[in-house]
């Protein structure tokens, strides 16, 4: 999120000075690491909790096209990067994997298909395929089938214009374009405090995490784009704003395997449907991972605790965070979500062979020996004030900005950096609406024609049109010549 705001600042205003500011010693160590996160470009074509079933057993498609088209304006702006030259090779941070979605049971294979008889007459998912055929899936995806009980009774969709995604390398490629272009990074240097002054102006109160020495920056905006971090420093800034909010951080696991007989037999991204009662960020899925030219697989997620609001935070995170303003809010989370804490005490509680089990529910053929399990990042689910409920955890983003314009920050988890280019661009509208207005948006759209129309799949021809190009300039589909590449 912070590199990408960056660059689109620095695309319209380069006379702009600009420090960014990084606690550890290099950047997309959290979050944004592609070890952190499941690197799917998040477009609804296989996350079912996008498109949740009705109570009358209704689906409405609204969710899910919402998603993917704001996943739309990161492609179509990464396609402009790569023509510019700012992001490199398109291979070194996406590439094409398809997207599946696997449900099991006679009530979760009839609810997938009448969601496929829904999404495949919008535009943006015109080439997903439905199948309830063993052998139709086993050819998508066949560790899926392999050794599964003849009589189960099961089903998948399958979207070809999926893809895998490493924000980690997004992030630092747009970082070192910045840095190229004059902006000053400051590594190994934390954030300790905002405090504004009375010209409205913002003092960035940093450490030196070597030296431990102490300095002021002062500034006209401020981003705090410090994943689970962000809390506590948009407290220190006591803007209005952020009063009622709260966070509650969960560990993200997986299981993963570089074992290239595996990984030969899985290209997808393979996405179940969550447990009876359990949260959404619980959904399974089975995950190829492309990092660095090499691919791997990954299980998950599975959760655990900590304090932590980083992975390399603090215990006191979670405790230092509560204010007389957010207790009421997070403790009414705390006495109402019994589906979420029951379901942390069974991920606590789980046997590495029960761990597996879990995996075999999607790969029957799994072995312990080929697995490893791997920590991810810490995810810090947002609650806050409800009128209604007193307080209600959201596993959404969330992003803060205050009313002056002057300061923003963002909270919260998935679908996260595939929408990166959609939030930024709200947060540039909302703390700058003349410059916007003036200037800015015209440039914004000449890099992402969506922006013009509102969205793309309102119009078929536009959809259509728009995916064959970003998948040509992205290397997403094959083509007779290469995408040119413009200086």
């Amino acid at each position: 999120m912070s590199a990408t705001l960056g660059t689109l600042i620095k695309q319209v205003q380069p006379d702009w000075t600009m420090q960014i500011f990084e606690a550890r010693e290099s950047v997309a160590t959290e979050s944004s690491n592609a070890w952190n996160n499941a690197g799917t470009g998040h477009a609804a074509l296989c996350e079912l909790n996008y498109m949740p079933e009705g109570k009358d057993g209704s689906l409405s498609a609204a969710k899910a096209i919402d998603i993917n088209e704001q996943f739309q304006l990161s492609r179509q702006w990464w396609s402009a990067l790569v023509q510019q030259g700012i992001l490199g090779e398109p291979s070194s941070f996406i590439n094409p994997t398809p997207h599946m979605t696997f449900v099991r049971g006679e009530a979760n294979v009839d609810y997938l298909r009448r969601r496929y008889e829904i999404l495949k007459r919008e535009p943006l998912f015109s080439d997903m395929e439905f199948s309830d055929d063993p052998e139709q899936i086993a050819e998508w995806a066949p560790l899926l089938v392999d050794r599964r009980a003849k009589d189960e009774v099961f089903a998948a969709t399958r979207s070809e214009s999926g893809t895998d995604v490493d924000f980690g390398s997004v992030t630092r490629q747009l970082i070192s374009h910045l840095v190229d272009h004059g902006a000053t990074l400051h590594l190994g240097t934390e954030v300790t405090k905002l405090k504004r002054r009375a010209d409205g102006t913002w003092d960035v109160v940093t450490r030196n995490r070597a030296g431990y020495g102490k300095s002021t920056v002062n500034a006209k905006f401020v981003f705090v784009g410090g994943g689970g971090g962000a809390l506590q420093l948009l407290q220190s800034s006591k803007i209005p704003e952020i009063k009622g909010f709260g966070g509650f951080p969960i560990s993200g696991k997986f299981l993963k395997t570089s074992n290239p007989e595996i990984v030969a037999q899985h290209r997808a991204k393979v996405y179940g449907k969550a447990a009876v009662g359990a949260p959404p960020m619980s959904v399974p899925h089975l995950d190829t991972r492309i990092v660095d030219g090499q691919e791997s697989l990954l299980f998950g997620p599975y959760a655990g605790f900590s304090p932590n609001f980083l992975k390399k935070g603090s215990w006191w995170d979670l405790p230092g965070s509560i204010r007389l303003h957010n207790l009421g809010p997070m403790l009414k989370v705390g006495l109402t979500q019994w589906s979420l804490e029951k379901y942390l005490l069974g991920e606590l509680m789980a046997s590495r062979e029960q761990q597996m089990q879990t995996l075999r529910e999607y790969m029957p053929t799994a072995r312990t020996s080929d697995w490893e399990m791997i920590t991810a990042g810490q995810r810090v689910q947002v609650m806050k004030k409800d009128p209604e409920k007193g307080g209600i955890l959201q596993f959404g983003t969330e992003v803060i900005t205050g009313a002056d314009g002057s300061i923003a920050g963002l909270l919260g988890a998935s679908p996260g950096a595939s929408t990166a280019v959609h939030a930024m661009l709200g947060v540039l509208r909302k703390c700058f609406p003349e410059q916007f207005a003036s200037s800015w948006e015209s440039a914004f759209t000449a890099q992402i024609p969506a922006l013009a129309t509102g969205g793309l799949n309102g119009d078929p021809e536009a959809a259509a049109a728009s995916l064959a190009e970003t998948s040509r300039v992205l290397g997403l589909i094959p083509s007779e010549e290469p995408a040119a590449l413009e200086a």
